[in-house]
């Protein structure tokens, strides 16, 4: 049932997304999580605690997290599955599952940072790109806002879409919402800042520990993509993928990046500047730095072919399992 969910879920955040009116009702579970998280943040990360007591807060934390998304979502499950029939039950559990997909909202971003370029210029450009970055961006080229725009695109198409999807499948709407709640405290609270190295140590650990399997798919997927089309090449793919990918700092974003960078013909992340601070990583790739907008449009185009084989792939687990 639980690939069936996931075909519900692709097929609903592919045409409805998640309603603004929704949003702005009742928020977003990513928000919900978000505020717990903050709330622990603020009444466990003190700055006179010790490193030690600050590291126990941020596991104590993390479990809280876990322990109520675990139960939010498993009690849904339990509900819809014992008021509704299967059919009704996957269609419902698939809407839900849906929210926690980044799948249109991620292309309306991206395609943004390329829109802006075209139509409005540099600044326009860094102001769409510094919706979807970390980085530093007010000194960013246009070659650069664009690598960043692809490397984002790439990052997230394994933690917002890969990832959440592959939990789906494997462990329901339970799996993919604590996947969802332990990528979210890593964005909020696993940096090596002075406040939260210590505070956010477990969940950068457990955020790369439930990527490892999603990132690799994502290079994958963006390989086969690249083979589908005439002015992309799988084969620069994949030995962009076997060279680089874990020259990169982290651990699961080099696989993606690797693999997008290679099938444009481009070099991707390398040195950058985050809060003023000069991160020296490596290139992915070994092609052209001078990005462009039609860069972008190129990886995009990618990126959606990749998200239509993962979609079959799964139509075609679903259907296999419900035959069996």
């Amino acid at each position: 049932m639980f690939a069936a969910l996931a075909v519900s879920a692709v097929v609903i955040e592919a045409i409805l997304g998640y309603p603004r009116w929704l949003s702005r009702t009742i928020g977003h579970p990513v928000t919900w999580m978000g505020a717990l998280i903050a709330w622990c943040d603020t009444a466990w990360n003190r700055p006179g605690h010790s490193w030690a007591r600050r590291r126990g807060g941020g596991i104590l934390a993390l479990a809280a997290v876990l322990a109520a998304t675990a139960a939010a979502s498993g009690a849904l499950t339990l509900l819809v599955e014992a008021l509704l029939p299967w059919t009704a039950a996957a269609c419902v559990l698939g809407a839900a599952a849906s929210t926690l997909l980044a799948q249109r909202s991620l292309d309306e971003h991206v395609r943004a940072v390329a829109g802006a370029l075209e139509a409005e210029g540099l600044k326009a450009g860094r102001r769409a790109v510094a919706e979807i970055v970390g980085r530093d961006t007010e000194t960013l080229d246009e070659a650069g806002v664009s690598r960043a725009a692809i490397e984002s695109l790439a990052e997230n198409f394994s933690d917002g879409v890969v990832a959440p999807l592959f939990w789906l499948v494997a462990a329901g709407v339970p799996g993919a919402a604590c996947y969802k709640a332990i990528n979210t405290a890593d964005s909020m609270i696993g940096h090596k800042d002075e406040r939260h190295a210590a505070f956010g140590w477990a969940a950068a650990r457990l955020d790369d520990l439930v990527n490892l399997p999603a990132s690799r798919l994502a290079a994958f997927w963006i390989v086969a993509a690249s083979g589908l089309a005439s002015d992309t090449s799988a084969r620069a793919a994949l030995r962009a993928v076997a060279r680089d990918a874990r020259r990169h700092r982290s651990p699961n974003a080099g696989w993606p990046e690797a693999a997008i960078a290679g099938a444009l013909g481009l070099r991707l992340a390398g040195p950058r500047m985050y809060g003023g601070v000069a991160v020296e990583d490596h290139w992915m790739g070994d092609g052209r730095a001078e990005a462009s907008p039609a860069d972008i449009r190129a990886a995009l185009k990618i990126y959606r072919t990749a998200c239509a084989l993962q979609g079959a792939a799964i139509a075609v687990l679903a259907a296999i399992t419900m035959l069996g």
